[in-house]
């Protein structure tokens, strides 16, 4: 069992609203994440009939307080006063054996305060997205929401056509967002305040050691988003959706909708159907990470002991400390995935940078590029260069990139294969293979959705069923957009 609290709910009423969810039709349980409930206290767990009844809505687990949360966001840069849980429930937050809260979270489970006219129900489709793929970037160490439940509904949703529903369960160390702060600031200094002392005391509490805590807050949470990205980055991940609503103050990654992994190297890549002018491209996100954030500071400003102009020059100096702390992330991160030594910073950057440069020019998957390249980092024999050169259109030039990378700082044999496959893994969530998922899921098949979630939880395992999911799509396979499901 999850022993609640509910300590969110001390924070002024804007911020909350009590709701209950809906129920559904006949409940069904598709997946249970065991291991994360065990981490989370729950020593025992009821049968699935009971989980599905607790995590969709019907019957809330025992000690459960379902409450919508209230936020406003930039929307792809235009301003909402209120947003809100339009579909979602926070039932209390639980503490693991190291004293960590986590949030659980309904979604999907019917209209609240917030729903402006929306159904407040979720597809399937859209829960099998992110329970994969949120457990995928767990398992590659990107701070990130965690997939406890999904459990269908037995009821059709109302989409462009009808498709069946379902409810997500969600575990995140909190649900704030740089949206909260704004729907807060709308409601008087005061609940910023408030809002802002309970961020600090459960995420940074270091920040109420500091001379100005609100500026240190400013500056916590801008290191974490800009590692966050770096990340992102690393892997080929493009979120789609990054809103002021959808940026995490935790640092987590939150909201799994349209988002997808690049394939074919594109700074300029897009999959979210509903980003027709390319604002979150794969190439700007550490430059929207920065402009949320500036809006995040602007909600701030009051609380600083520092006003006026001097206040904002303090903060604008916080916000343009995201750079260094993108750069150094994603220095650290290309040294492992080229497998260099530490000290070898500058040379990650410059070999990376042309790496990239020719994954665009020969039209190379960039998960397929660094996998062939950890292979052929073990051996160095020519099967694997030839297997890593086939994957270009411009094998010559991509040979003598392989000659300068080899002269460079390597790390030794064991050292650089075990440090270049924790950070290149095996198989990701591909678009086509997601979707896969999705279409035999929507025919009563979800066998193929268990398989996947096995080998993308284990991503850097070599085995046979995990090279076979992890090849590229090919062209009639190809997933061109990506929808958000609302």
């Amino acid at each position: 069992m999850l022993t609640f609290e509910h300590d969110y709910t001390t924070l002024p009423e804007p911020l909350w609203v009590a709701c209950d969810p809906a129920g559904v039709a006949t409940p069904a349980l598709l997946a249970f994440n065991a291991p994360l409930a065990r981490r989370l206290g729950a020593d025992a767990m009821p049968d699935d009939a009971t989980l599905a009844a607790w995590f969709s809505g019907n019957t809330p687990p025992p000690g459960a307080r379902p409450v919508a949360l209230g936020y406003a966001g930039h929307q792809f840069g235009n301003f909402v006063p209120q947003l809100g849980d339009g579909r979602a429930l926070l039932l209390g937050e639980v503490v693991d054996a190291q004293g960590q809260r986590f949030d659980i979270q309904l979604k999907g489970s019917g209209r609240t305060p917030f729903s402006r006219g929306g159904d407040g129900r979720s597809p399937l489709g859209p829960v099998l997205r992110e329970y994969l793929v949120s457990e995928f970037m767990a398992a590659m160490g990107v701070p990130t929401t965690r997939a406890l439940a999904a459990v269908a509904s037995g009821e059709r949703v109302a989409r462009q056509l009808p498709e069946p529903g379902a409810v997500f369960t969600r575990v995140a160390s909190s649900h704030v967002r740089v949206g909260t702060f704004q729907f807060a600031a709308r409601h008087g200094e005061q609940t910023t305040r408030a809002l802002a002392d309970y961020v600090i005391a459960r995420h940074y509490p270091e920040a109420r050691k500091q001379d100005d805590p609100y500026l240190a807050l400013l500056t916590g949470v801008t290191r974490r988003q800009a590692e966050l990205v770096a990340r992102w980055m690393s892997l080929g991940f493009i979120h789609g959706v990054m809103n002021t609503d959808n940026t995490s103050i935790s640092g987590e990654t939150i909201d799994y909708g349209p988002c997808a992994f690049m394939e074919q190297f594109d700074p300029r890549k897009v999959f979210s159907s509903i980003d027709e002018g390319g604002r979150y491209a794969f190439g700007n996100q550490p430059a929207v990470a920065q402009w949320n954030l500036a809006r995040f500071a602007e909600t701030l400003l009051p609380l600083m002991n520092v006003q006026g102009e001097e206040g904002v020059e303090l903060a604008v100096e916080v916000i343009r400390g995201f750079e260094s702390h993108f750069e150094q992330t994603r220095q650290a991160l290309r040294r492992e995935k080229l497998g260099l030594e530490e000290a070898a910073g500058e040379q990650a950057d410059t070999l990376m940078e042309a790496l990239e440069a020719l994954m665009h020019q020969g039209r190379m998957d960039m998960t397929a590029t660094f996998d062939a390249l950890t292979l052929y980092a073990g051996t160095f024999d020519e099967r694997h260069r030839e297997a890593l050169l086939a994957l270009t259109e411009t094998p010559a030039a991509l040979g003598e990139w392989l000659e300068q990378w080899r002269e460079a700082a390597l790390l030794q044999d064991a050292d650089r294969v075990a440090t270049m496959r924790r950070a290149n893994p095996v198989a990701i969530p591909r678009n086509h293979r997601v979707k896969e998922v999705i279409d035999a899921a929507y025919e009563g098949d979800f066998a193929p959705f268990h398989a996947l979630l096995a080998v993308i939880s284990a991503p850097f395992d070599d085995t046979e069923e995990a090279r076979w999911l992890a090849a590229p799509a090919t062209q009639s396979e190809q997933v061109l957009r990506t929808f958000c499901g609302t």
